[in-house]
């Protein structure tokens, strides 16, 4: 849909890239095309790592951080105002002021509170072209409000920022697994979907774990559980749990998989991180999952796994103890 919005906007001349400089363009989507803009002045910048992933598939430059300068800039809406706020931020300190910076989203994506927002902060943004169930407006780089900078949280001792999963609290579903995880555990452990680190610390409180991977596809996410786990024992990867590939399997693999790749829920997402558990833990292993209740993990679990059992859970939530993985069955 942003592909779509953007070509039409382009083609429409309603808006133009400047002749020269680099093109600075803020967290798009894997699926985003950008058509009309030479591939040899674009920057990519995303933390998340399958749009990295495929964009560097493409060959499109692609990076985790912004370095550099640029002469104009996109700006992909996520769907938290915050993060919303501190990617605008970030985009007008990597330009020169007056420079034009294009921001972009669906209605569900708040576009229509960041307009305001713009407005409301002393700019004058261009007339917004809608298309695709979203919109795109222009308007030209000038300092933002300071508190609308990246800020870290504080969270029972632990830092988050902004955009990340919780960012304002433990999750319920994380404290319940947490809880419910035996006294021992192996000595070798995995974190799919770790997040900034709350269900791996609560791991390196059991006795016996000599190893703990934490696998995190946002990478502020997996930054902020780089502070708020020192412990040796911690090893962290920014990758895609779902394509990942241990040098040697767990014994053990917790799980708090995410089952949204848009607003709406989507089970293929979080089935795939049980596959991708399967895959990766040893034949005798075991993996500790908690899940929205609503979603149908339990037919994908009896395939997976010799063994199954739920666990417990509340009005929300379930979790689940499976074992013994069935070879080949989580092969992609």
């Amino acid at each position: 849909m942003r592909s779509e919005r953007l070509t039409a906007a382009l083609n429409s001349g309603a808006f133009a890239w400047p002749e020269e400089g680099r093109f600075l363009i803020l967290r798009p989507r894997a699926e985003d095309y950008f058509d009309g803009i030479p591939a040899d002045r674009l920057q990519v910048v995303t933390g998340f790592r399958p749009d990295f992933d495929a964009f560097s598939a493409r060959r499109i430059p692609v990076a985790a951080k912004v370095e550099g300068a640029f002469s104009a800039a996109l700006v992909c809406l996520p769907r938290a105002r915050d993060l919303s706020r501190a990617m605008l931020v970030e985009a007008v300190a990597a330009l020169p002021e007056g420079a034009p910076v294009w921001v972009d989203g669906q209605k569900t994506d708040g576009i229509e509170s960041v307009l305001k927002d713009l407005k409301g902060a002393g700019l004058a943004p261009g007339e917004a072209y809608s298309k695709a169930h979203g919109k795109i407006f222009m308007f030209r780089a000038a300092p933002l409000p300071q508190d609308w900078a990246a800020q870290d949280h504080q969270v029972d001792g632990f830092t988050t920022r902004p955009g990340v999963f919780s960012a304002d609290g433990i999750d319920r579903g994380s404290a319940l697994l947490a809880a419910a995880l035996p006294e021992k555990l192996h000595s070798r452990v995995g974190d799919f979907g770790a997040g900034w680190g709350y269900l791996s610390s609560e791991v390196l409180k059991r006795p016996g774990v000599q190893d703990l991977h934490l696998i995190e596809a946002e990478a502020e996410a997996l930054d902020c559980a780089r502070r708020n786990i020192t412990d040796p024992r911690a090893q962290f990867h920014w990758a895609d749990a779902t394509t990942f590939k241990a040098e040697v399997p767990f014994g053990v693999i917790v799980c708090n998989p995410p089952f949204h790749t848009a607003r709406e829920a989507d089970p293929k997402l979080g089935i795939a991180f049980l596959q991708a558990a399967a895959r990766n833990l040893t034949t005798s292993g075991t993996l500790w999952l908690v899940a929205n209740k609503q979603l149908p993990y339990e037919p994908e679990l009896q395939k997976l796994f010799r063994e199954v059992e739920m666990i417990g859970g509340d009005n929300s939530f379930r979790l689940w103890r499976a074992s013994r993985p069935i070879q080949g069955k989580g092969a992609k």
